[in-house]
């Protein structure tokens, strides 16, 4: 039988007419627009690529998204201080810095200067310590778009076996948090791990998190796997070898079209959820 689909671009376009409707009943209570800002240091091409990708998923739902693009020169003191203009702003409702930032800032210190009602994509350690000990707080968008993925296909989560390959601070780390809150048992792998082939075999749930291009070989996927790739390469690949898994596993993620529109979907859910808390 053929794997089911796990088809993110399909979901997100309906979350998003979903939440136009919210952002119409905002503006038609209040007479205002939430906001999301995008904070772009230097010139790099693919996080302007990014940045772009979710200004326009702000239109499309009715959003107004507010661009600020600093030079690749900032220092750390005058990213945070864009950051506490925009955090003293009532008419901005979300705050993204975008990924990565120059050499000579401190990301964590910036990242960790977002106002925790404005965190709509889930970077403060302040965020992700609510979230793991189950208080409220807007979760890293890639893993928290990856549960919205699984919940919609209706996948068993309880007392199964994922297996998460990465530990980055916005991906690995928050999915495996996430997951254990869904009653999975989880186990944090990464690409240093001994024995990760057999670690991989053990997983009911396999989440591809590691940032190298088809790391994870699918001979290492055991049959009726669920398989979500959260990776993205040129060429349009993943960190999973997925090809020869299509017929074996019981679901999987495409790349692209499966994790990338959820993490903008979430991170526009976020902000609308944002804006409903702010305006009131």
């Amino acid at each position: 039988m053929p794997a089911l689909v796990l088809d993110g671009k399909q979901l997100a376009t309906r979350i998003e007419a979903e939440l136009a409707a919210r952002v119409a009943a905002i503006k038609a209570r209040s007479g205002r627009t939430p906001i999301l800002a995008t904070l772009l240091v230097g010139a790099d091409p693919a996080s302007a690529t990014y940045v772009k990708m979710k200004g326009t998923a702000c239109r499309r739902v009715g959003m107004d998204s507010l661009k600020i693009e600093l030079p690749n020169s900032t220092s750390t003191d005058e990213l945070l201080e864009a950051i506490d203009q925009l955090n003293r702003n009532p008419d901005v409702h979300g705050i993204l810095l975008q990924h990565p930032v120059p050499h000579q800032i401190d990301e964590r210190a910036c990242f960790d200067a977002i106002a925790l009602e404005k965190d709509v994509d889930g970077v403060t350690c302040l965020g992700f310590g609510r979230m793991s000990m189950g208080e409220a707080a807007y979760g890293s968008a890639t893993p928290a778009g990856i549960m919205t993925l699984l919940q919609a296909y209706d996948v068993p989560l309880a007392g199964k076996h994922a297996v998460v390959v990465g530990r980055s601070p916005i991906l690995g780390k928050p999915m495996a948090l996430m997951l254990l809150g869904a009653d999975c048992t989880v186990t944090i792998c990464h690409s240093r791990t001994r024995n990760l082939p057999d670690h991989i075999r053990q997983a009911d749930i396999v989440i591809g998190a590691v940032g190298k291009p088809e790391f994870i070989k699918a001979e290492w996927i055991r049959d009726g796997a669920v398989v979500v790739d959260a990776g993205y390469h040129p060429g349009g690949i993943g960190d999973i070898e997925l090809g020869p898994l299509k017929d074996r596993v019981s679901a999987y993620t495409p790349v692209p079209g499966g994790v990338g529109p959820m993490t903008i979907a979430t991170l526009i859910t976020q902000t609308v959820e944002a804006g409903e808390k702010l305006i009131g």
